[in-house]
């Protein structure tokens, strides 16, 4: 599927009530919508929109054997949930840290620690590669209070989502449920706020560009 930075995340809304939205952004508008009911009526006035259209449109033939595959994609579904709880079971105490979030966060997060576990990238500091089904890079950062994520700008556009907790940059402070864009021409250093553990939901179309030593680092490694 391919990606269009949208021009305001009401529109990936829109996309998502029409089934059109990056696998990797859908997973992000369904965990803002656990933590901010607001976003879900949002979503929800957008599907109702959505299947005014539908109910509207042209009736098309279906292709043979569309009911089987349907059901089949629905038993794969679940099966693939399934396999996620038991991965992260088997993590151990990895698990503890992620039963806590949100679903299908929850889910995706179980996957990642039980195949591949936390990177370690600092004190305080930990990201989850996760497979959202997207080409896009999906991250769940994991941010101990005062811990610093290295100044960084970015290849392309990333929007990240505090799932608990809260970090702040230079330009402001941000809680559960709030959606930070930034673009290539903007360079940051999150910090972790005092008191809970933030948990933080990134997606990028391309790669953090650490400033200072790191950067040094990174281009002597060919990293993007």
């Amino acid at each position: 599927m391919s990606y269009t930075p949208a021009n305001s995340f009401s529109e990936l809304y829109s996309a998502y009530a029409a089934g059109c939205l990056d696998p990797a952004f859908a997973l992000m508008v369904e965990t803002q919508s656990v933590l901010r009911p607001g976003i879900g009526d949002a979503v929800a006035s957008s599907e109702m929109i959505s299947g005014s259209l539908l109910e509207t449109a042209p009736m098309a033939a279906l292709s043979g054997g569309a009911l089987d595959r349907a059901l089949a994609a629905i038993d794969a579904l679940g099966a693939d949930e399934t396999a996620s709880v038991k991965a992260g079971l088997a993590a151990g105490e990895a698990m503890e840290e992620v039963l806590g979030l949100p679903e299908p966060l929850r889910a995706a997060a179980l996957d990642a620690v039980g195949k591949s576990g936390w990177q370690v990238m600092g004190r305080g500091l930990k990201r989850l590669n996760l497979n959202a089904g997207s080409r896009l890079e999906t991250e769940l950062y994991r941010i101990a209070p005062g811990a610093r994520i290295p100044r960084h700008s970015h290849a392309g556009s990333e929007y990240t989502l505090v799932v608990a907790g809260g970090f702040t940059d230079e330009r402001g402070s941000y809680g559960p449920g709030d959606v930070i864009i930034n673009g290539p021409d903007d360079c940051h250093q999150p910090v972790g706020d005092e008191g809970e553990i933030c948990y933080a939901l990134a997606v990028r179309d391309g790669g953090l560009r650490f400033t200072g030593m790191f950067g040094i680092i990174q281009r002597m490694l060919g990293a993007r």
